[in-house]
């Protein structure tokens, strides 16, 4: 191989190795902090969510985690699971436009949980998730946007607050965003009528059985009174029968 050659190659080879090590150096930036539904977020419903946030410093650790709630599309009820090793706080804040849930006005809403290490750490190369119950959730918007601002104990903070916008290339800190699915109407509105047709029929179904074991029992009870009646007949019967042999038998003797 000639020396062009041979030097053609250790280029080659040197330029791959370049970029590898920006393809792998680049990799964590794309480990965004997110939001996962434990199971459906339904409109108009409750859903369990994990606010999954990794740690993309190899030299730092996450020690304070902020997420705030939009209050355009608020919620009535937002409860954080314990979590060793983190306190939490929730802060409400007033509503311009009071909500109505199970027939009472609430005029305040949850606008931002924030958790802080409290013995506990997410460390390089590592994850965590906090675990929150939410509802009732919006009927009138098809996502929530979760604005979420992560703080490193090298005193850096990353806000994870970008919207995607609409045919645009993902922003650089996206903010996490729980996608909602639409409401069943099988469940919402027939599944009670459903319940009570079921009900009906069950109802229905007893009262016959209650029919005839009446039946059952009154021809039981018919039953029974006649066999009694001819035994006692049959009885009768058989003491006359008895009392007339033993008037023949005493006649025999005296002849």
């Amino acid at each position: 191989m000639s020396v062009s050659r041979v030097s053609a190659a250790r280029a080659a080879l040197a330029g791959g190795i370049a970029l590898s090590s920006v393809v792998l150096l680049s990799g964590p930036a794309f480990a965004h902090v997110g939001v996962q539904p434990v199971g459906e977020a339904a409109k108009g419903g409750y859903a369990t969510v994990n606010i999954k946030v990794p740690n993309e410093r190899d030299n730092a650790s996450t020690v304070k985690l902020e997420v705030n709630f939009p209050l355009d599309h608020p919620l009535a009820s937002v409860m954080p699971q314990p979590l060793p090793g983190w306190k939490v706080a929730v802060t409400k804040s007033k509503l311009d436009k009071p909500l109505e849930m199970h027939g009472k006005k609430i005029d305040e809403a949850v606008s931002k949980v924030t958790w802080t290490a409290d013995g506990s750490k997410i460390g390089p190369g590592e994850f965590q998730q906090f675990p929150l119950s939410l509802g009732q959730l919006p009927e009138d918007t098809d996502e929530l946007v979760l604005k979420a601002i992560q703080t490193y104990d090298n005193k850096e903070v990353v806000r994870w607050i970008e919207e995607q916008k609409d045919g645009a290339e993902e922003p650089e800190s996206p903010a996490p965003v729980l996608k909602l699915s639409a409401a069943s109407a099988d469940e919402d509105h027939h599944g009670g009528a459903a319940s009570a047709g079921a009900d009906e029929k069950a109802g229905h179904e007893k009262a016959g059985h209650d029919d005839e074991s009446a039946d059952h029992e009154e021809t039981a009870a018919a039953s029974s009174d006649t066999t009694a009646r001819v035994l006692g007949v049959v009885g009768i019967l058989v003491g006359i029968a008895g009392v007339a042999f033993g008037i023949l038998a005493g006649r025999r003797r005296s002849a």
